[in-house]
């Protein structure tokens, strides 16, 4: 085992700060977040995310020895050292109070990273991008972004947003594809101008929409927009639009059981396919 500092106490002051960075200030005070994982980790390294802190629980540590996993973990902590992450061994009981819940992977990270600014973000023209607006349920975003990732989206853009893509639950529910899938944060505002300065085409999924999913143009310089679980897309599209600001199509897919609406991560996976399918079996 590399060098490293060990600590004993749940109360210990880098402990704590550590668990509060799985509330929303805390990680917009610092810029810092958790990752929860050996996996993300790795995706977030690979990525270039400065990783400053890995905790290690011992326990864990003892365990993976028994199973001859020590020398493979020892090289891929040696890594992080010399970039200057800080490894920390702490005993199960200050452990505890930063994993996530029940689940035990024995590392917990300490990450700079959150959403970048929408100016910010340069994304092809020739895929399409996803916009989800007013989304609440941080495993849902972090299901849009697998999506996103398997289908070869440009991007993701995370309008109004209620949870932030920081949110160590987003991480998790994203397998690390948080840190792979070109990101923004923004205000609905805000991408719909810029929507509208990239010439971007906005195909809107709704319960009403007047165009069959397949039927629609969902290849291309195109953007799929998602509303919230509770209240769909705000008016603000289609004022857009009525406005001539936006070019705005409404879609919808058919509905012939007893719900009204699906989750609206599962709506992302059929329109992201369709919008694969039809980028690469064109008609």
């Amino acid at each position: 085992m590399i060098p490293h500092d060990t600590i004993t106490s749940a109360a210990n002051p880098r402990v704590r700060q550590a668990a509060l960075l799985r509330q929303s200030d805390a990680r917009r005070q610092t810029g810092l977040t958790l990752v929860d994982g050996r996996r993300e980790l790795a995706k977030a390294a690979a990525a270039g995310v400065p990783i400053v802190e890995i905790f290690l629980d011992a326990h864990s540590l003892e365990t993976s020895s028994t199973h001859g996993d020590v020398v493979e973990l020892d090289r891929w902590l040696s890594e992080l050292s010399e970039k200057g992450t800080r490894i920390v061994s702490l005993s199960p009981k200050a452990f505890d109070r930063i994993a996530f819940g029940g689940r035990n992977e024995g590392c917990v990270g300490v990450v700079e990273f959150a959403a970048q600014f929408l100016e910010r973000l340069t994304l092809s023209v020739d895929r399409p991008v996803l916009l989800v607006e007013g989304i609440e349920k941080p495993g849902n975003l972090g299901a849009i972004l697998r999506t996103a990732d398997a289908t070869g989206m440009a991007g993701v853009i995370v309008c109004d947003g209620r949870t932030d893509p920081a949110n160590p639950a987003v991480i998790r529910a994203s397998l690390g594809t948080v840190f792979t899938v070109p990101l923004a944060f923004a205000s609905s505002e805000q991408t719909i101008d810029w929507c509208h300065a990239g010439s971007r085409r906005v195909a809107a999924a709704m319960p009403t929409g007047e165009r069959l999913w397949h039927q629609a143009h969902l290849a291309g310089n195109v953007a799929i927009l998602l509303g919230s679980e509770a209240h769909g897309i705000s008016p603000l599209w289609q004022q857009a639009a009525a406005l001539k600001t936006i070019a705005f199509e409404s879609i919808r897919l058919p509905m012939v059981g007893g719900a009204d609406s699906l989750n609206v991560s599962a709506t992302a996976a059929v329109l992201a396919y369709e919008a694969l399918r039809q980028r690469t079996l064109p008609d």
